[in-house]
C-alpha cells in the first residue's frame, strides 16, 4: 500500500520526461499529458482511501528509516491537497487545448506543466524540510518556463521580478534550514518536532520560525510580501494563470500549515499571534485590491491574497474547527480559482479585453460563460450549497472559540466584498447594453467551457456532499491538531 505514496510523484515526473521526446507532436503531447494526468487522479484518489481506512502512510525511501533517510508520508492533509492538485492538473491540460495556443505546445508546455505537478506534489508529501525545499524549486523551475514561455513583453518584464523574489526567497530557505540543522541536528519533520519539544532554551528556535514565516509568506503571499504575486500572475496566458492561481501560492499556505502545527509548537503565543494579525492585514489588503481594480485578471488575482489570509486565520486560531475550516477553505478555494481564472480566459477570448469598462451585454450571446460566472462568485464567496460556505463557516466558529470576535467578524465580513468584487464582473461584462468590443465574428467558446462545468460541478459536490467529505476532512484535521499521530506513524514509536 506504501507504494501509492511515490505514484502521485513518479506519474508526472515519467509522463513529462517521456513529453519531453514528443515535441514535434502536437496531438500525442496533448493526449498524453490527458492520460497521465487522468491516472495521477486515479492513485491520488486510491491514496486518499487507502490513508482513511489504514493510517497514515509513509515510504522510506532506499530503505533507509526515518529519521536518517529521505522520507514520504501521506496523511489525510496532504493526500487530500495531492488529488485536488491531480484534478485541477488534469482539467487544466484539458482547457489548454483550446487555449495555449500551438506556438506554446510545441516549445515543451506539456512537460513543464507535468514538472510542475511533480514539484506541487513532492511539497505536499516529503517528510523531510530540506526535500520540501527541493521539491519547491522543481515546481519554481517549471514556473519559470511557463511564465516566460511565449515570449510576450508583459511576460518577460514580469518573469525578471518573480525570479529574482524567488531566488531570494530559496536563499532564505536554505539560510533558515542550516540554522534549523545545527540547532537541533535533523531535518525530518517528525524528528524535528520531537528534539524542539525537549529542548530548555526555545527562544533560537521562536527566531528560527519567524524566518520560516518569511520563506513561506513570500511563496503564500501573505502581507506584505505578496507585493510580487499581481504583476506575476497577470502575465502568462489563461491556463498557466490557472495552475498559479490554483496550485502555487497554495503550497506556501500548505508549508506554514504544516511547519506551526507539527515544528514551531513551542510559542503559539508569540509566533499564532503573528501570524493571526498577518493573516488579517493579507485579508484586508486583498480586499482592497479586489475592489480597486476594473481588470476582471487582476480583481481575480487579489482575490487568490483574501483567500491567503481566510485560510491562514483558521490556522492561527489553531481549534479544531477552524483548522477544519481552513482545510474545506483551502480544498474549496484551489478548485474556485481554477473556474475563475479559466472564466477569465474566457472572458478576454470573447472581449479582447480585460477592462470591464470597455465590456457590457455578453450574457446576450454567451449565456452559459455568464450564469457560470455568477455560480462561479457564489461559490467563492462561500453561499450554500457551494464549497466554500462550510469552510468559512468552521473557521468562523473556530476563531469564536479561540475568543477572537473580531477576526471572526472580518472573515464574515470578506464574503461579502469578494461577492461585490466578482459580481462586479457579471454586472459590468455580461448584463446592461451590449457594447462594440471589435469582434465582428462570435468566438466559438463551447470547448473552452466544458472544463470550467466540471470544476464547478465539483465544487458543488463537495458543497452538497458535505456528509461524505467531513470524515476525510475531520481527519486530516485531527492530525494537525495531535501531531503526535504524524510522529508515531514516521518514527514508528
Amino acid at each position: 500500500m506504501n507504494n501509492f505514496v511515490i505514484l502521485p510523484i513518479l506519474l508526472p515526473l515519467l509522463a513529462a520526461v517521456l513529453l519531453i521526446f514528443m515535441n514535434k507532436n502536437i496531438l500525442l503531447q496533448r493526449w498524453f499529458s490527458a492520460l497521465a494526468s487522468f491516472a495521477a487522479v486515479i492513485v491520488a484518489g486510491l491514496l486518499v482511501q487507502s490513508v482513511f481506512t489504514d493510517g497514515i502512510q509513509t515510504l522510506y525511501v532506499g530503505g533507509w528509516e526515518a529519521p536518517f533517510g529521505i522520507t514520504l508520508v501521506a496523511d489525510q492533509f496532504a493526500s487530500l491537497l495531492v488529488l485536488t492538485t491531480a484534478i485541477i492538473g488534469f482539467l487544466t491540460i484539458l482547457y489548454s487545448f483550446r487555449t495555449i495556443g500551438k506556438g506554446r505546445e510545441k516549445y515543451f508546455y506539456y512537460p513543464a506543466v507535468q514538472f510542475l505537478l511533480v514539484g506541487v506534489s513532492g511539497a505536499f508529501l516529503t517528510g523531510d524540510i530540506f526535500n520540501l525545499f527541493v521539491f519547491f524549486e522543481v515546481l519554481l523551475m517549471a514556473s519559470y518556463v511557463l511564465i516566460v514561455l511565449g515570449g510576450t513583453k508583459i511576460q518577460l518584464r514580469e518573469s525578471l521580478k518573480y525570479i529574482v523574489v524567488n531566488i531570494i526567497s530559496s536563499a532564505l530557505f536554505v539560510i533558515a534550514v542550516a540554522y534549523l540543522y545545527a540547532v537541533t541536528g535533523t531535518l525530518n519533520m517528525a524528528d524535528l518536532s520531537v528534539r524542539i519539544s525537549e529542548m530548555q532554551d526555545t527562544g533560537i528556535i521562536t527566531v528560527i520560525s519567524i524566518l520560516f514565516l518569511i520563506v513561506f509568506g513570500l511563496k503564500g503571499a501573505i502581507f506584505p510580501l505578496y507585493f510580487w504575486l499581481p504583476g506575476s500572475y497577470y502575465a502568462p496566458p489563461a491556463p498557466v494563470a490557472v495552475l498559479f492561481g490554483a496550485l502555487l501560492t497554495k503550497v506556501g499556505v500548505y508549508a506554514i500549515t504544516r511547519v506551526f502545527t507539527l515544528i514551531f509548537t513551542q510559542d503559539t503565543g508569540f509566533t499564532h499571534e503573528v501570524l493571526m494579525w498577518m493573516s488579517a492585514l493579507t485579508i484586508l489588503f486583498g480586499v482592497i485590491g479586489s475592489l480597486a481594480y476594473w481588470d476582471v485578471q487582476k480583481i481575480i488575482i487579489y482575490n487568490i491574497i483574501t483567500a491567503v489570509g481566510v485560510i491562514l486565520i483558521g490556522v492561527a486560531a489553531n481549534t479544531p474547527a477552524a483548522l477544519q475550516g481552513s482545510i474545506y477553505y483551502l480544498l474549496h478555494d484551489m478548485i474556485i480559482k481554477a473556474a475563475l481564472f479559466m472564466l477569465g480566459g474566457i472572458l478576454f477570448v470573447i472581449a479582447g479585453t480585460n477592462n470591464l469598462k470597455k465590456m457590457g451585454g455578453l450574457i446576450k450571446r454567451y449565456p452559459l460563460a455568464g450564469w457560470l460566472f455568477l455560480i462561479s462568485a457564489v461559490s467563492l464567496a462561500g453561499i450554500p450549497p457551494f464549497s466554500g460556505f462550510v469552510g468559512k463557516l468552521k473557521i468562523a466558529e473556530g476563531t469564536f472559540t479561540a475568543g477572537r470576535f473580531g477576526m471572526a467578524l472580518l472573515v464574515l465580513l470578506s464574503s461579502l466584498l469578494v461577492l461585490y468584487s466578482i459580481v462586479k464582473i457579471f454586472i459590468f461584462a455580461f448584463w446592461g447594453e451590449e457594447k462594440d468590443m471589435d469582434k465582428e465574428e462570435k468566438p466559438d467558446i463551447k470547448k473552452m467551457v466544458y472544463p470550467v462545468v466540471l470544476v464547478l460541478l465539483l465544487s458543488l459536490a463537495i458543497g452538497v456532499g458535505t456528509e461524505f467529505a467531513a470524515p476525510y476532512i475531520h481527519q486530516a484535521a485531527d492530525t494537525l491538531q495531535y501531531p503526535q499521530k504524524y510522529i508515531e506513524a514516521v518514527l514508528k514509536e
